[in-house]
């Protein structure tokens, strides 16, 4: 039997990993009493339905006081040779607290009606379970689509875990630049569409404006140069504990230069599978949406 432990901060994402491991057929019970967890291991190991050779069981802030039972609950089942393997959900704090506002629900822990005390207080109860983890998958800048691709490909295809997502992100300076950006490339430098004709109502994303913005060795010699020193700074974010990479590309209006520098880009990562990466194109559509 695989059984896995979901769990994480409130807001996270842990209710729908746990709804994703239930539709790829694990057997999910969410909110469990610590009191009976070995309980419902020895029942689950111990049953012979073929549907039930997979489990999970979601765990958090909910259980209380006895949440502090559960590392010697854990403790007692590795020495008893149980295997069981920890999903912590985690996302940034400003992410957390704008998804409980957006939600207008109550924190578990905020006893004061404070989103951001709770979270803290969380965190802190929460470490430990953190620090055990054998996935962390923060959330902070994924789709709810592509936290199935990434639980998918850990818990039914079995392949391996990609800590680190790495996001790459165009967007336009009179926009102004993106608070969470990580790294922040300015692509103005570089032969401006928007001043051709047939090219200006186009984007980056059409093959017209791409060829444009690279048909020279100013735009190609940077490329390489960009792609060389993002896969040069990967693996230091990876051994700092960081899971999340953002990767500005900005031109004037986000629109031509900065998606086909992005574009350039995200392509030449995806040729590696050690680590999560998506494409956003935050501006594209502005002109567009001003002219209804």
């Amino acid at each position: 039997m695989r059984l896995v432990i979901v769990t994480g901060v409130s807001g996270a994402g842990k209710t729908s990993a746990l709804k994703m491991l239930e539709d790829a057929g694990y057997f999910c019970v969410d909110n469990l009493p610590i009191a009976l967890v070995e309980k419902f291991v020895s029942l689950m190991e111990a049953t012979q339905e073929e549907e039930m050779h997979n489990a999970a069981i979601g765990i958090d802030a909910r259980s209380g006081r006895s949440l502090g039972e559960l590392e010697k609950v854990l403790d007692h089942m590795t020495a008893s040779g149980e295997e069981y393997e920890i999903l912590f959900l985690d996302a940034e704090d400003r992410v957390l607290v704008k998804r409980y506002k957006e939600t207008r629900r109550s924190h578990p822990l905020a006893m004061n009606g404070r989103v951001d005390d709770g979270i803290r207080l969380e965190r802190e109860k929460m470490r430990f379970l953190k620090e055990r983890a054998d996935y962390i998958i923060d959330t902070t800048h994924l789709l709810t689509r592509e936290l199935k691709e990434e639980v998918e490909r850990i818990f039914v295809e079995n392949a391996g875990f990609r800590n680190m997502v790495i996001s790459v992100l165009s967007f336009g300076f009179k926009y102004g630049t993106p608070a969470d950006a990580d790294l922040i490339f300015d692509v103005r430098f570089l032969p401006n569409p928007y001043y051709v004709d047939e090219l200006k109502p186009l984007t980056g994303l059409d093959e017209g404006v791409y060829q444009y913005v690279m048909d020279n060795d100013t735009a190609r010699t940077f490329a390489a140069k960009l792609e060389d020193m993002v896969k040069f700074l990967i693996p230091h974010y990876v051994r700092e504990g960081k899971t999340n990479l953002v990767i500005g590309i900005g031109c004037t209006g986000g629109k031509h230069r900065s998606v086909t520098l992005a574009r350039v880009l995200y392509d030449r990562l995806s040729e590696s599978r050690e680590y999560g990466l998506r494409l956003e194109h935050r501006d594209i559509m502005r002109d567009a949406i001003g002219k209804k």
